[in-house]
């Protein structure tokens, strides 16, 4: 499967009508007092966060005015950490208050939540779902931790060296399903991820603090050690207790009522029409379709 990307152009005419999109990024500008700019990748069909996701941004904030900042609402369940920092990167760039904020209508995980973390503030409700930023690779049909891979292989080989009966048969077996050098990989790839996280934290709300510092604080998403498992959500109450800039919101106030129906629109968008992805605000509109055999 690949992304074809469809370069495409709001016009008035798809506005009309109730199911359509733009009336409710009007309604949540007002309520915000700032653009609002859509990063949806679709949770059904295989695509990721990429570079692409970060051109197509960075063509709507060139159209729009930032004089305000932004909100960049986000829905995705993660992709390229590279691509992640060049997202949030770019969203620094051009927001004329150096800062933008960051909306999780309801699940921004992996990557993802690495760009709420350059972000200078995170609206959440209480159902809304962050997730733990260490990397995944995928082995034959399973996904798995590669801090969990690196984890039991310095188990084994530690194992093997602290072994004092002599006996290094059972783990010498087990090592052989392990290549060295892929695991110096895992290691690069898990320790970029930290790198950028406490980066983009010690450039932004944690400004001051080393990184030492912020890496404790920041403990729960680094690794799966806490949540267990890479997929375990991480609430609103959980990055507040890691001194992250959580703004609370209310699920039956106005405002989230409006941005949890922009949210069911877009979600429903990626998910048939676009199938894949869309960077949109509520005049620009992208996407990038996933092509799929005999479609």
């Amino acid at each position: 499967m690949s992304e074809d990307l469809i370069t495409h152009k709001i016009n008035a005419e798809e506005h009309q009508g109730p199911e359509t999109r733009q009336p409710y990024y009007e309604k949540i500008e007002r309520e915000l007092g700032a653009p609002v700019i859509a990063v949806f990748t679709s949770f059904v069909y295989p695509v990721m966060i990429n570079d692409s996701d970060a051109d197509m941004l960075q063509g709507i904030l060139q159209k729009t005015d930032l004089s305000k900042g932004f909100y960049l609402l986000l829905s995705s369940p993660g992709g390229d950490g590279l691509a992640a920092e060049r997202i949030i990167n770019i969203c620094r760039s051009y927001s004329d208050t150096d800062e933008f904020r960051v909306i999780v209508p309801s699940k921004a995980k992996s990557a993802a939540t690495m760009i709420c973390l350059g972000a200078s503030e995170i609206l959440m409700s209480k159902t809304s779902e962050l997730g733990p930023i260490d990397p995944q690779i995928v082995i034959g049909d399973k996904l798995f931790s590669v801090f969990n891979i690196i984890k039991s292989y310095e188990e084994l080989f530690y194992g093997a060296v602290n072994n004092k009966e002599g006996n290094l048969q059972p783990y010498l077996q087990q090592l052989a399903n392990y290549n060295a050098m892929e695991i110096e990989e895992y290691r690069s790839a898990f320790d970029l991820s930290k790198d950028i996280a406490i980066k983009v934290l010690k450039t932004g709300w944690f400004a001051g603090k080393s990184g030492r510092t912020i890496e404790k604080n920041i403990k729960l998403f680094l690794t799966p050690t806490d949540v267990k498992v890479h997929a375990r959500p991480i609430y609103a109450s959980d990055a507040t207790s890691c001194e992250l800039n959580i703004n609370l919101q209310d699920i039956r106030s106005v405002l989230w009522t409006l941005i949890y129906e922009l949210y069911v629109r877009l979600n429903h968008f990626v998910s048939t029409r676009a199938r894949g992805k869309v960077v949109e605000s509520k005049d620009y509109s992208f996407y990038a379709k996933v092509n799929l055999e005999g479609s």
